[in-house]
């Protein structure tokens, strides 16, 4: 067989067997997964790249005829059924019988589980044939949506939904830090649906997973789903204002855990430092997806002390003395107003402990720093006035070879 010369040729030799396959979802499957590799390898607006392709595909094989090329082009149109061109694609002659329940699907149940820290949330809709037979079994759509780094991670197709389901029901039946339940199905479209717009336009993919192979198939699924209503949709959460900090911050150090800690007894020439420390918390919280200061997990404890705080801060020696015990104040603190249980709460505190000796010595070596908070970090060891313009220019002029243009 010669070697394709198109995108277009080297889809259809893919699936030149797609019209011996046994049923619609099978077909679903082999199409959600040529579409894939369009999907991985765009640089932007990934979903509208596997649109363009499906465009691209449907006009340059209108003129085919075999059974294959029909099939396949009835795949495309059913899972990307927004392209231009899709409407009009019509099943050949040659059809599978299977062909007309290609998309025919109707959801059977809507879920959602994850932990209880609120890190990940998984959506899991299962969706059945209108002909079993012909169509393939009920099956199930999972996504991982996570709250740390605000994008669905991963998704997956897959069955029997009975099987998944059970197995997820058991699964956060014996692990007390997640949980399940029942999810409106309008939620479930509405938050993946916008976590996979950010993940669309991602210069790269999450590394394992199903995600670029499964995308076309989960959309077409969600567009299944009611659409939330306008006012159902939440808006972003914002940021907290600096009356609520404040407000926050008095409550924190007025609550049992600031006391068991011995916040209350910092020396008063220590207390800029517990409220510069306090301050990055609470900065924290606002870069995050969610901007939540009160989620805190045993990952966010590595977020912040092995990451964040090194690219965004310029510690002093007391600062870096203070903000693990901090930390485990206010962890404490926002775990029990949220009702955490004690395995999570314990679980968190371990980790503030466990990170602490590589938070030191990243904070010894700096390599973390981040070129602008390196340039503050050496303007401080200089003894410049970071507040006088005049010393910064002039330290500027003075180092302007060393920092580059």
């Amino acid at each position: 067989m010669a070697t394709p010369q198109t995108p277009y040729e080297a889809v259809l030799k893919a699936a030149r067997d797609v019209d011996k396959l046994d049923c619609a979802l099978d077909a679903e499957m082999l199409g959600t997964a040529l579409l894939g590799s369009v999907y991985a390898i765009a640089e932007e607006d990934r979903a509208g790249a596997v649109r363009t392709f499906v465009e691209g595909f449907l006009t340059a094989t209108s003129r085919r005829r075999a059974a294959a090329a029909t099939t396949i082009r009835s795949v495309f149109a059913s899972l990307v059924p927004d392209a231009p061109g899709a409407a009009a694609v019509k099943p050949g002659a040659q059809a599978p019988s299977w062909s007309g329940q290609l998309g025919r699907v109707r959801p059977t149940g809507t879920y959602a589980y994850g932990d209880v820290y609120g890190d990940q949330t998984s959506y899991l809709a299962t969706f059945a044939y209108e002909d079993d037979a012909e169509g393939g079994p009920e099956h199930a759509v999972v996504a991982l949506v996570d709250h740390n780094i605000g994008i669905t991670k991963d998704v997956f197709v897959g069955g029997p939904a009975e099987r998944i389901l059970g197995q997820v029901r058991r699964m956060c039946a014996a692990d007390g830090l997640t949980w399940f339940r029942e999810e409106d199905p309008r939620t479930l479209r509405s938050e993946v649906a916008r976590h996979l717009r950010i993940t669309d336009e991602m210069g790269d993919l999450p590394g394992e997973g199903s995600l670029a192979t499964d995308r076309a198939l989960v959309g077409a699924r969600l567009a299944l789903l009611p659409s939330p209503a306008l006012a159902a949709v939440p808006d972003l959460p914002e940021p907290l204002g600096d009356e609520e900090r404040t407000t926050l911050i008095r409550t924190f150090l007025s609550a049992p855990e600031a006391t068991r800690f011995e916040l209350d007894q910092v020396p008063e020439g220590d207390l800029g430092s517990l409220h510069f420390c306090l301050s990055l918390v609470l900065d924290h919280a606002a870069s995050l997806p969610d901007a939540d200061p009160m989620r805190w997990s045993p990952i966010v404890v590595e977020l912040f002390l092995l990451d964040w705080v090194h690219r965004r801060a310029v510690l002093d020696m007391d600062d870096a003395a203070l903000l693990p015990r901090v930390v485990r104040a206010w962890a404490a603190y926002a775990s029990r107003v949220r009702g955490l249980p004690a395995e999570a709460v314990a679980a968190t505190d371990q980790a503030v402990e466990d990170t602490v000796p590589e938070f030191v010595r990243l904070y010894t070596t700096g390599e973390r720093r981040s070129p602008a908070t390196a340039a503050v970090a050496q303007l401080i060891a200089e003894g410049v006035d970071l507040n006088d313009p005049a010393a910064l220019d002039a330290w500027l002029a003075e180092n302007r070879d060393r920092l580059g243009d």
